[in-house]
Protein backbone atom coordinates (compact mmCIF):
# COMPACT_ATOMS: atom_id res chain seq x y z
CA UNK A 1 0.00 0.00 0.00
CA UNK A 2 1.58 3.51 -0.81
CA UNK A 3 2.78 5.36 1.92
CA UNK A 4 0.62 8.71 2.15
CA UNK A 5 0.85 9.82 5.64
CA UNK A 6 3.29 7.95 8.22
CA UNK A 7 1.49 8.89 11.40
CA UNK A 8 -2.26 8.05 9.68
CA UNK A 9 -1.46 4.59 8.90
CA UNK A 10 -0.14 3.89 11.89
CA UNK A 11 -2.63 4.80 13.88
CA UNK A 12 -5.26 3.53 11.25
CA UNK A 13 -5.56 -0.48 12.48
CA UNK A 14 -8.96 -1.21 11.38
CA UNK A 15 -10.93 -0.62 8.43
CA UNK A 16 -12.77 2.06 8.92
CA UNK A 17 -12.23 2.34 12.68
CA UNK A 18 -11.48 5.61 14.47
CA UNK A 19 -8.26 6.27 15.15
CA UNK A 20 -8.91 9.02 18.01
CA UNK A 21 -6.50 8.04 21.11
CA UNK A 22 -9.19 7.99 24.10
CA UNK A 23 -6.06 8.93 26.44
CA UNK A 24 -5.34 12.49 24.27
CA UNK A 25 -7.35 15.37 25.76
CA UNK A 26 -8.93 17.02 21.98
CA UNK A 27 -8.70 20.30 23.91
CA UNK A 28 -5.26 20.50 23.77
CA UNK A 29 -5.45 20.78 20.06
CA UNK A 30 -5.42 23.50 17.54
CA UNK A 31 -8.89 24.05 16.84
CA UNK A 32 -10.06 23.31 13.29
CA UNK A 33 -10.31 25.53 10.27
CA UNK A 34 -12.87 25.74 7.76
CA UNK A 35 -16.86 27.31 7.33
CA UNK A 36 -19.95 25.41 8.69
CA UNK A 37 -20.91 22.85 6.62
CA UNK A 38 -17.65 22.78 4.44
CA UNK A 39 -16.14 19.51 3.09
CA UNK A 40 -12.77 19.33 1.62
CA UNK A 41 -11.51 16.88 -0.70
CA UNK A 42 -8.32 16.11 -1.44
CA UNK A 43 -7.34 14.98 -4.71
CA UNK A 44 -5.48 15.26 -7.77
CA UNK A 45 -7.16 16.51 -10.78
CA UNK A 46 -6.24 12.90 -12.39
CA UNK A 47 -8.89 11.60 -9.27
CA UNK A 48 -11.23 14.09 -8.98
CA UNK A 49 -13.28 14.55 -12.52
CA UNK A 50 -15.79 12.46 -14.35
CA UNK A 51 -17.56 9.90 -12.91
CA UNK A 52 -15.80 10.14 -9.18
CA UNK A 53 -16.12 14.28 -9.53
CA UNK A 54 -20.29 13.54 -9.86
CA UNK A 55 -20.59 10.62 -7.68
CA UNK A 56 -19.13 13.68 -4.96
CA UNK A 57 -21.11 16.18 -5.59
CA UNK A 58 -24.68 13.76 -5.84
CA UNK A 59 -24.02 12.97 -2.03
CA UNK A 60 -22.01 15.74 -0.82
CA UNK A 61 -23.38 18.59 -2.61
CA UNK A 62 -27.22 17.66 -3.42
CA UNK A 63 -29.84 19.90 -1.76
CA UNK A 64 -30.26 19.95 1.82
CA UNK A 65 -34.10 18.24 2.60
CA UNK A 66 -36.39 20.43 4.33
CA UNK A 67 -35.57 23.88 3.25
CA UNK A 68 -37.37 26.65 1.02
CA UNK A 69 -34.65 27.12 -0.83
CA UNK A 70 -32.22 24.93 -2.66
CA UNK A 71 -28.70 24.76 -0.66
CA UNK A 72 -27.03 22.39 -0.96
CA UNK A 73 -25.38 20.10 1.95
CA UNK A 74 -21.91 20.84 1.96
CA UNK A 75 -20.00 23.08 0.23
CA UNK A 76 -16.88 21.37 -1.25
CA UNK A 77 -13.47 23.11 -2.03
CA UNK A 78 -10.84 20.79 -3.67
CA UNK A 79 -7.37 20.22 -3.04
CA UNK A 80 -4.56 18.61 -4.81
CA UNK A 81 -2.58 15.98 -2.63
CA UNK A 82 1.18 17.69 -2.50
CA UNK A 83 -0.78 21.03 -1.60
CA UNK A 84 -2.59 19.54 1.77
CA UNK A 85 1.19 17.22 2.73
CA UNK A 86 2.31 20.66 2.93
CA UNK A 87 0.09 23.25 3.86
CA UNK A 88 -0.88 22.83 8.04
CA UNK A 89 -3.89 24.91 7.41
CA UNK A 90 -5.39 22.58 5.06
CA UNK A 91 -4.65 19.87 7.33
CA UNK A 92 -6.30 21.26 10.27
CA UNK A 93 -9.78 21.80 8.34
CA UNK A 94 -12.95 20.42 10.09
CA UNK A 95 -14.01 18.23 7.30
CA UNK A 96 -11.62 15.86 5.34
CA UNK A 97 -12.23 13.08 2.26
CA UNK A 98 -8.52 11.87 1.37
CA UNK A 99 -9.11 10.22 -1.89
CA UNK A 100 -5.53 8.50 -2.82
CA UNK A 101 -5.79 5.61 -6.21
CA UNK A 102 -2.80 3.65 -6.58
CA UNK A 103 -2.36 0.01 -7.97
CA UNK A 104 -0.90 -1.06 -4.37
CA UNK A 105 -3.49 0.09 -2.45
CA UNK A 106 -6.03 -2.34 -0.86
CA UNK A 107 -9.26 -0.61 -1.24
CA UNK A 108 -9.75 0.75 2.54
CA UNK A 109 -11.13 3.69 3.98
CA UNK A 110 -9.79 4.87 7.12
CA UNK A 111 -11.33 6.82 9.78
CA UNK A 112 -9.35 9.74 11.84
CA UNK A 113 -10.82 11.56 14.22
CA UNK A 114 -9.24 14.79 16.05
CA UNK A 115 -6.20 13.73 14.12
CA UNK A 116 -4.56 17.27 13.51
CA UNK A 117 -7.17 19.78 15.06
CA UNK A 118 -10.76 19.42 17.08
CA UNK A 119 -13.34 18.87 16.41
CA UNK A 120 -12.12 17.03 13.12
CA UNK A 121 -13.29 14.42 10.91
CA UNK A 122 -10.90 12.57 8.39
CA UNK A 123 -11.78 9.90 6.08
CA UNK A 124 -9.16 8.62 3.71
CA UNK A 125 -9.91 6.71 1.01
CA UNK A 126 -7.33 4.50 -0.19
CA UNK A 127 -8.39 2.61 -3.54
CA UNK A 128 -6.46 0.56 -6.57
CA UNK A 129 -8.31 2.29 -8.87
CA UNK A 130 -11.07 5.15 -10.12
CA UNK A 131 -13.95 2.57 -10.30
CA UNK A 132 -13.26 0.81 -6.91
CA UNK A 133 -12.75 4.13 -4.87
CA UNK A 134 -16.58 5.16 -6.22
CA UNK A 135 -17.63 1.69 -5.21
CA UNK A 136 -16.04 2.33 -1.52
CA UNK A 137 -17.60 6.07 -1.60
CA UNK A 138 -20.86 4.43 -2.21
CA UNK A 139 -20.53 1.59 -0.25
CA UNK A 140 -19.74 4.12 3.11
CA UNK A 141 -21.55 6.94 1.90
CA UNK A 142 -23.95 6.99 4.82
CA UNK A 143 -21.04 6.77 7.44
CA UNK A 144 -19.44 9.19 6.45
CA UNK A 145 -22.19 11.68 6.48
CA UNK A 146 -23.21 10.79 9.57
CA UNK A 147 -19.75 11.42 10.88
CA UNK A 148 -19.29 14.94 9.36
CA UNK A 149 -23.00 15.91 11.09
CA UNK A 150 -21.51 14.26 14.48
CA UNK A 151 -18.08 16.81 13.62
CA UNK A 152 -20.43 19.84 13.30
CA UNK A 153 -22.80 19.04 16.30
CA UNK A 154 -19.29 18.76 18.09
CA UNK A 155 -17.85 22.06 17.07
CA UNK A 156 -21.43 23.98 17.99
CA UNK A 157 -21.41 22.59 21.75
CA UNK A 158 -17.46 22.97 21.78
CA UNK A 159 -17.88 26.65 20.92
CA UNK A 160 -21.36 27.15 23.01
CA UNK A 161 -19.00 25.78 26.22
CA UNK A 162 -17.17 29.09 26.65
CA UNK A 163 -20.39 31.29 26.42
CA UNK A 164 -23.06 29.13 27.81
CA UNK A 165 -26.06 30.50 29.08
CA UNK A 166 -26.23 28.80 32.55
CA UNK A 167 -29.53 30.62 33.60
CA UNK A 168 -31.07 28.98 30.99
CA UNK A 169 -29.39 25.60 30.80
CA UNK A 170 -29.69 24.99 34.75
CA UNK A 171 -33.53 26.03 34.26
CA UNK A 172 -34.19 23.25 31.48
CA UNK A 173 -32.39 20.74 33.72
CA UNK A 174 -34.48 21.85 36.64
CA UNK A 175 -37.95 22.07 34.76
CA UNK A 176 -37.31 18.71 32.62
CA UNK A 177 -34.55 16.94 34.34
CA UNK A 178 -32.23 16.65 31.11
CA UNK A 179 -29.67 18.92 29.48
CA UNK A 180 -29.08 21.15 26.49
CA UNK A 181 -26.47 23.30 25.81
CA UNK A 182 -27.31 27.30 24.83
CA UNK A 183 -24.68 30.15 24.22
CA UNK A 184 -25.80 33.26 26.24
CA UNK A 185 -26.96 35.03 22.65
CA UNK A 186 -30.42 32.52 23.46
CA UNK A 187 -32.94 33.79 26.02
CA UNK A 188 -35.80 31.91 27.77
CA UNK A 189 -39.40 33.11 25.72
CA UNK A 190 -41.96 31.00 27.50
CA UNK A 191 -42.21 28.23 30.10
CA UNK A 192 -44.81 26.48 31.14
CA UNK A 193 -46.26 23.13 32.08
CA UNK A 194 -43.91 20.47 30.03
CA UNK A 195 -42.74 22.94 27.92
CA UNK A 196 -40.49 25.66 26.97
CA UNK A 197 -39.03 27.58 24.28
CA UNK A 198 -35.86 29.50 23.85
CA UNK A 199 -34.98 31.48 20.97
CA UNK A 200 -32.14 34.07 19.52
CA UNK A 201 -33.63 37.36 17.64
CA UNK A 202 -30.69 39.15 15.49
CA UNK A 203 -31.38 42.34 12.73
CA UNK A 204 -32.43 40.45 10.07
CA UNK A 205 -33.32 36.45 11.45
CA UNK A 206 -34.52 34.78 14.39
CA UNK A 207 -34.06 30.67 15.34
CA UNK A 208 -34.84 28.77 18.73
CA UNK A 209 -35.51 25.46 20.17
CA UNK A 210 -39.17 24.49 21.35
CA UNK A 211 -39.06 21.84 23.97
CA UNK A 212 -41.93 19.62 24.75
CA UNK A 213 -42.35 16.67 26.96
CA UNK A 214 -45.41 14.04 27.33
CA UNK A 215 -45.96 10.20 28.56
CA UNK A 216 -45.09 7.65 26.42
CA UNK A 217 -47.67 5.30 25.52
CA UNK A 218 -47.44 3.52 22.13
CA UNK A 219 -45.40 3.43 19.28
CA UNK A 220 -48.35 5.78 17.40
CA UNK A 221 -46.74 8.53 18.83
CA UNK A 222 -43.68 8.28 16.50
CA UNK A 223 -45.91 8.36 13.23
CA UNK A 224 -45.55 11.35 11.30
CA UNK A 225 -48.84 11.74 11.85
CA UNK A 226 -49.08 12.36 15.43
CA UNK A 227 -45.12 14.20 15.24
CA UNK A 228 -47.38 16.83 12.46
CA UNK A 229 -50.29 17.04 15.16
CA UNK A 230 -48.28 17.27 17.97
CA UNK A 231 -46.28 20.12 16.16
CA UNK A 232 -48.98 22.27 15.21
CA UNK A 233 -50.75 21.84 18.46
CA UNK A 234 -47.34 22.96 20.26
CA UNK A 235 -46.87 25.86 17.78
CA UNK A 236 -50.22 27.25 17.81
CA UNK A 237 -50.36 27.23 21.52
CA UNK A 238 -47.27 28.53 22.19
CA UNK A 239 -45.73 30.64 19.31
CA UNK A 240 -47.65 33.65 18.15
CA UNK A 241 -46.27 35.42 15.16
CA UNK A 242 -45.61 39.24 15.10
CA UNK A 243 -49.42 39.77 13.83
CA UNK A 244 -52.33 40.15 16.31
CA UNK A 245 -53.54 36.43 15.64
CA UNK A 246 -51.09 34.91 13.90
CA UNK A 247 -49.56 31.88 15.25
CA UNK A 248 -46.87 29.35 14.30
CA UNK A 249 -47.40 26.05 12.26
CA UNK A 250 -46.19 23.81 9.92
CA UNK A 251 -46.30 23.84 6.40
CA UNK A 252 -48.10 20.56 5.37
CA UNK A 253 -48.03 21.20 1.66
CA UNK A 254 -44.68 21.17 -0.62
CA UNK A 255 -42.99 24.57 -0.62
CA UNK A 256 -42.60 25.58 -4.12
CA UNK A 257 -40.38 28.26 -5.78
CA UNK A 258 -39.45 27.65 -9.68
CA UNK A 259 -38.87 23.94 -10.15
CA UNK A 260 -37.97 23.51 -6.16
CA UNK A 261 -39.92 21.09 -3.94
CA UNK A 262 -38.94 20.93 -0.01
CA UNK A 263 -41.69 18.19 0.93
CA UNK A 264 -41.69 17.22 4.64
CA UNK A 265 -39.13 14.28 5.36
CA UNK A 266 -39.28 11.52 8.29
CA UNK A 267 -36.51 9.00 9.14
CA UNK A 268 -35.17 6.94 12.19
CA UNK A 269 -31.84 8.26 13.37
CA UNK A 270 -29.55 6.87 16.08
CA UNK A 271 -29.82 9.69 18.77
CA UNK A 272 -27.28 8.79 21.29
CA UNK A 273 -28.35 5.07 21.58
CA UNK A 274 -32.00 5.98 22.32
CA UNK A 275 -34.97 5.26 19.74
CA UNK A 276 -35.60 8.98 17.74
CA UNK A 277 -37.41 9.86 14.51
CA UNK A 278 -36.04 12.76 12.59
CA UNK A 279 -38.43 15.26 11.01
CA UNK A 280 -37.65 17.79 8.34
CA UNK A 281 -39.92 20.78 6.64
CA UNK A 282 -40.71 23.77 6.84
CA UNK A 283 -43.48 26.16 9.13
CA UNK A 284 -45.33 29.20 8.82
CA UNK A 285 -47.27 31.65 10.34
CA UNK A 286 -50.74 30.98 9.79
CA UNK A 287 -52.39 34.71 9.47
CA UNK A 288 -49.03 36.49 8.90
CA UNK A 289 -45.92 36.56 6.22
CA UNK A 290 -43.01 34.58 7.80
CA UNK A 291 -41.82 30.87 7.36
CA UNK A 292 -38.63 29.17 7.31
CA UNK A 293 -36.85 25.49 8.05
CA UNK A 294 -37.52 23.08 11.15
CA UNK A 295 -36.30 19.95 12.15
CA UNK A 296 -37.36 18.03 15.20
CA UNK A 297 -36.00 15.08 17.26
CA UNK A 298 -38.74 13.00 18.43
CA UNK A 299 -36.78 10.95 21.41
CA UNK A 300 -37.63 8.30 22.99
CA UNK A 301 -36.64 8.94 26.91
CA UNK A 302 -34.07 5.90 28.55
CA UNK A 303 -36.30 4.98 30.65
CA UNK A 304 -39.23 4.61 27.76
CA UNK A 305 -41.57 6.56 30.07
CA UNK A 306 -41.71 9.47 28.36
CA UNK A 307 -41.37 11.42 24.71
CA UNK A 308 -39.21 14.28 24.33
CA UNK A 309 -39.66 16.17 21.33
CA UNK A 310 -37.27 19.10 20.40
CA UNK A 311 -37.71 21.29 17.28
CA UNK A 312 -35.30 23.47 16.06
CA UNK A 313 -36.50 26.46 13.81
CA UNK A 314 -34.99 29.46 11.60
CA UNK A 315 -36.43 32.39 10.46
CA UNK A 316 -33.98 34.17 7.70
CA UNK A 317 -35.73 35.67 4.85
CA UNK A 318 -32.63 37.78 3.57
CA UNK A 319 -30.70 34.59 3.21
CA UNK A 320 -27.31 36.73 3.94
CA UNK A 321 -24.58 36.85 5.25
CA UNK A 322 -26.18 33.88 7.07
CA UNK A 323 -28.17 31.29 4.98
CA UNK A 324 -30.92 29.05 6.37
CA UNK A 325 -28.69 25.97 6.27
CA UNK A 326 -26.04 27.39 8.40
CA UNK A 327 -28.43 28.56 10.99
CA UNK A 328 -30.53 25.38 11.56
CA UNK A 329 -27.52 23.25 11.77
CA UNK A 330 -26.58 25.17 14.80
CA UNK A 331 -30.74 24.88 16.48
CA UNK A 332 -29.68 21.09 15.32
CA UNK A 333 -26.77 20.81 16.92
CA UNK A 334 -28.65 22.47 20.26
CA UNK A 335 -30.99 19.30 19.95
CA UNK A 336 -28.66 16.90 19.64
CA UNK A 337 -26.58 18.72 23.37
CA UNK A 338 -29.59 16.69 24.87
CA UNK A 339 -28.04 14.72 27.81
CA UNK A 340 -30.24 12.61 29.97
Amino acid sequence: MKKLFPLILVLAATVFGACHNEAFDPSQKKGSSGKTLELMVVADRNVYYGETKELIDSIFGRFQVGLPSPEKMFDIVNVPMTSYKNTPMFQNHRNILLMDVNPENQDKVYKHIDEYACPQVVFDFAAKSKESLRDLIRKYEQDVLKELYNAEHRRVVKAFKGIENYKVNDAIKKQFGFELMFSNEYTMAKQKDNFAWVRKEGKDFGMGVLIDTFAYKDQHMFTEQYILDRLDTVMKRHVPASEEGSYMGIERSRTIEGDYLAPITFKRVDFDSNYCIETRGCWRSFGDFMGGPFVTYTVLSPDKKSVIMLTGYVYCPRNKPWTKRDLLMQVESICWSLKF
